[in-house]
């Protein structure tokens, strides 16, 4: 049976406590006076920590006084406020404010359409909100489908003629000497705010964070560090590269949160960008990297990226979707004074984290983690991994990852069935990913659950196929989706099929040459049920959502598609 527990000292219980409170009243470590905790990479501006903890304090006296003295009149019951933008200062700031006052927030993708955003505001139940000028129209589209007031949009960053925004209101507070509000009061389950799911498999749902979880990803982290080295007296701060967008659990942990209670600066970008990448990472001597898999494709094949841009770099970190051995040892080479790549394993349903990967020198070197692995559970953390009929795999054997902590979100807002199905009365949150463990507490990444083909009743990992292709001597693609397709020899049976983005040195083979290397690879490499009895189709790039993930779904539907008209392109 595997069934396991953390390795780490247990997690001290959690406390009833704001989050607010927690991050902003307690002692900084490394103990430091203030430093500069956000720099926004296109303009410059600078804003320090306790110039940011000015603005948070006024922006709750803002949204939480009366009406009549020029604020929103902001309170916990009957409020879910959404966030809608692109990274800035003032998200970051928003959040806190709200966090403070115990308003739950929501957060959707800055790249909605009007109709997905619709869907996120219906699902959250959104009262307001506040929105960047950019996304003004759409989110205009969004909120009159689902009835929300006009005039309770507000702009989240700058001003817009007629309509109120974040900076009016603080500056209005300021302006009259509005008596500061104090955070309000909040046990461990008290919603603080919803992310929403990729989305892959059905409509995004909305997940309940709690400020008990936030506060409990905390407490796990301070227990991992506490095994670590500690940095020798005089080290430089983290500086960090922040373009994973703050909506997203990764981000939103690392970077908005994070900073406020351990000192580190952020460079800001509003997206990725690869040009202004390539420009800010030596210009501000960036150290440390927080990375998706999509990402470091870009940095691995782009000409515009030269190894010695990235000297400053010692940190890498990488997240949101599963990052491919064949590519780990390649950004190692071109990142070439980073000696390992920190991972993890998390979904939105876990806070952010359930795993993570200790460096090299943690628990005084005693632990063996091999480069594959994923890592291990996270201080008060508990696993499963459970086979299809129920049962429990043996080590080495794949199975569902189940895991236990405080750090499991509440559930699904205003969605009873997908809680019951995912969130299990005992505690345990299935996830969906199918992994392994060794008999060392190793977790070892296989596939998404519901991602796995079965062929001939043996199963089929797409990403298996996928770093075999990638594994390609040749170097003929740069980026890789497999998934399944129509064809199998029953009905309901599916088929792998692969799409691929060809490389220069592919585009100079042609694409029928190309196909017809990596079918001869893969058959070579794979066995006769994994082949891909689908097909190789060309395409400029892989779907992905923001953080990553690829939207194999959206592919699998534009392939289907085509079998039933044949002059559609793929």
């Amino acid at each position: 049976m595997v069934y396991t527990k953390s390795i780490y000292e247990s997690v001290e219980p959690i406390p009833d406590q704001n989050i607010h409170d927690f991050l902003f009243n307690s002692p900084v470590q490394p103990p430091i006076d203030d430093w500069t905790l956000y720099i926004d990479a296109v303009t410059g501006v600078k804003t320090s920590r306790s110039e940011f903890i000015e603005r948070v304090r006024d922006g709750t006296t803002a949204l939480g006084s009366w009406t009549s003295v020029g604020g929103l009149g902001l309170a916990p019951s009957g409020e879910m406020v959404g966030i809608l933008g692109h990274n800035c200062m003032n998200f970051s700031a928003v959040l806190h404010s709200l966090l403070a006052l115990t308003v739950p927030f929501a957060l959707p993708s800055a790249f909605s359409t009007p109709f997905e955003l619709a869907h996120a505001l219906r699902t959250a139940k959104c009262t307001r909100l506040f929105v960047q000028e950019a996304l003004l129209p759409g989110a205009l589209q969004a909120a009159k489908e689902v009835g929300l007031p006009d005039d309770r949009i507000y702009i989240l960053e700058g001003r817009v003629p007629g309509r109120k925004s974040f900076d009016d209101m603080i500056q209005t507070v300021r302006k009259r000497k509005v008596p500061r509000i104090a955070a309000q009061p909040a046990n461990r389950n008290t919603l603080a705010y919803l992310v929403f799911s990729s989305g892959t498999s059905g409509l995004p749902k909305a997940v309940m964070i709690s400020h008990g979880n936030v506060i409990s990803i905390y407490r796990q982290g301070e227990v991992s560090a506490s095994v670590e080295p500690v940095p020798p007296p005089g080290s430089p701060l983290p500086m960090v590269l922040a373009f994973l967008p703050f909506y997203h659990s990764y981000a939103l942990q690392l970077v908005c949160m994070r900073g406020i209670r351990e000192p580190a600066t952020f460079v800001v970008l509003p997206t990725w960008n690869l040009d202004l990448v390539v420009k800010v990472v030596p210009k501000y001597k960036i150290n440390a990297l927080q990375l998706i898999p999509s990402a470091v494709h870009q940095l691995l094949h782009s000409p515009k990226v030269k190894s010695e841009d990235f000297d400053s770099v010692v940190r890498i970190s990488c997240g949101a979707a599963h990052l491919p051995m064949e590519l780990k040892k390649k950004l190692l080479t071109v990142i070439k004074n980073c000696p390992l790549i920190g991972e993890g394993f998390g979904m939105s349903e876990c806070t952010v984290s359930a795993m993570r990967k200790p460096s090299p020198l943690a628990f005084d070197g005693k632990l063996s983690i091999p480069l594959e692995a994923v890592g291990i559970l996270l201080p008060g953390q508990e696993s499963r991994i459970v086979k299809e009929d129920g049962s429990e795999a043996g080590y080495n054997e794949p199975g569902e990852l189940w895991v236990r902590g405080p750090n499991v979100a509440l559930g699904y807002f205003s969605n009873e069935k997908a809680t019951k199905e995912t969130f299990l009365p005992d505690g345990w949150l299935r996830t969906g990913d199918t992994f392994t463990m060794d008999e060392r507490g190793n977790f070892f990444f296989v596939d998404r659950a519901k991602d796995t083909l079965k062929i001939s009743g043996a199963q089929v990992s797409p990403a298996e196929i996928e770093a075999v292709l990638t594994a390609h001597p040749g170097g003929l693609i740069i980026d890789v989706s497999v998934a399944g397709v129509s064809g199998g020899r029953t009905s309901d049976e599916l088929v792998p099929r692969a799409w691929v983005v060809l490389s220069e040195k592919g585009k100079q083979l042609g694409e029928a040459a190309v196909v017809k290397e990596l079918r001869g690879w893969s058959e070579k490499n794979l066995s006769k049920y994994k082949w891909l009895r689908g097909g190789i189709g060309i395409v400029d790039e892989i779907p992905k959502n923001p953080t990553g993930k690829v939207l194999r779904r959206l592919l699998q539907e534009r392939y289907e598609q085509s079998l039933r008209e044949p002059k559609a392109k793929l």
